[in-house]
């Protein structure tokens, strides 16, 4: 068994609320170690690889910083240049395109947190997701351009008011990538009484993307 949680397929307990509002505090989400290459178990070494990781995608990988396993989303590839003007990307000079969020999207999070919170829909050209700012809160909502080197990764969290990823601590190498989280085997909410969010049960990240 955990050989093949090691090699295979594997899932992540999410602590935070740094992909809010895709991925929210309590949810289990199931990491497919088989979406990218085949790995020694118990280690980062790769056997073999047949998939490159597409921008858009949320992985699961050991952070550069402290070797702490974190889930993200890939923004930018080898060989792009990212930047943000105030919360607003930039990839290879061509402004990424905002639109109206999902209304059900929201309706997830706490009133006190949805009412001082912006939320919209990312248009990456591969996959349209949405992500939130907050207002009020100190967060570097300008950065760049970042050329990223060969062989590494640039990550950022769907909340991003509230996300230490590559802004912080640089871009990830590809042999620290565990997975592609693809959805939630389970939620509970830790916020009241850790009951479950039956709605997020079993649900997909694919799905809410589009």
């Amino acid at each position: 068994m955990f050989a093949i949680r090691s090699s295979l397929a594997d899932w992540n307990d999410v602590p935070t609320g740094s992909m809010k509002p895709t991925i929210l505090e309590g949810d289990r989400v199931f990491v497919n170690k088989l979406a990218y290459d085949f790995k020694v178990p118990f280690t980062t070494w790769h056997i073999a690889e047949w998939s490159d990781t597409q921008s858009g995608d949320i992985v699961v990988f050991y952070s550069p910083k402290d070797g702490q396993r974190l889930v993200k989303r890939v923004i930018g590839l080898p060989g792009d240049t990212v930047e943000s003007r105030d919360d607003r990307l930039i990839i290879n000079g061509q402004p990424v395109e905002y639109a109206p969020p999902d209304s059900k999207i929201p309706v997830q999070l706490p009133e006190p947190e949805r009412e001082r919170s912006i939320f919209a829909t990312e248009q990456l050209p591969a996959r349209p997701h949405a992500v939130m700012a907050i207002n009020g809160v100190p967060a570097m909502r300008t950065f760049g351009p970042v050329l990223v080197p060969p062989g590494r990764y640039f990550m950022m969290g769907d909340n991003r008011d509230n996300s230490f990823d590559s802004r912080y601590f640089g871009t990830v190498a590809r042999d620290q990538i565990v997975g592609r989280a693809t959805g939630v085997v389970v939620s509970l909410n830790n916020k009241h009484y850790w009951l479950p969010r039956w709605n997020r049960t079993c649900s997909s990240f694919e799905s809410k993307d589009k």
